[in-house]
């Protein structure tokens, strides 16, 4: 039987990368919860004014 090869202690390599660049995949789970969270809102008429992001 071939061994799990996802384990955490078989990967150095994305660990070292998480110490370097941050938890890029974790981020992203944040983000999709948080907009899907909002789309909930505003499926349901509740959701706040739309907040405009970056530089003008």
């Amino acid at each position: 039987m071939k061994p799990d090869s996802t384990r955490t202690e078989e990967l150095p390599i994305y660990e070292s990368l998480i110490r370097e660049r941050g938890d890029v995949v974790e981020e992203a789970r944040v983000v999709a919860e948080e907009t899907q969270h909002q789309m909930s809102l505003a499926l349901s008429g509740v959701a706040p004014a739309p907040q405009e992001t970056g530089a003008s």
